[in-house]
């Protein structure tokens, strides 16, 4: 097995581990992780395009929610708390606002 192989079947890995978390959120994603789902279709997107492929960016979510965005969004994301909010924004500005 190669390492390419290696690394799709890793990245199909991840998308399965979050497929079955839909209860963590992408604002808890990019507060604990610095990316979410979202950065993970945007790279998706982008590499495709690297390779000559076009792929749009509702193409990429649904690759990686497992089903188009809005109804994903419809489903399952919720709205963020005020300490989801403030946590986010303290890892976005470490500084405190400096």
């Amino acid at each position: 097995m190669s390492q390419e192989q290696i690394e799709a079947a890793v990245f199909r890995r991840l998308l399965s581990h979050l497929d079955g978390r839909k209860d963590v959120q992408n604002i808890d994603l990019m507060t604990l992780a610095g990316f979410c789902r979202n950065c993970l279709s945007k790279w998706y997107a982008e590499e495709a395009a690297q390779q000559g492929l076009t792929l749009d960016k509702e193409a990429a979510r649904e690759i990686v929610y497992g089903m188009p965005y809005a109804e994903w969004k419809a489903h399952y994301q919720t709205e963020a708390t005020p300490e989801q909010t403030a946590a986010f924004a303290a890892q976005q500005n470490p500084s405190g606002g400096e």
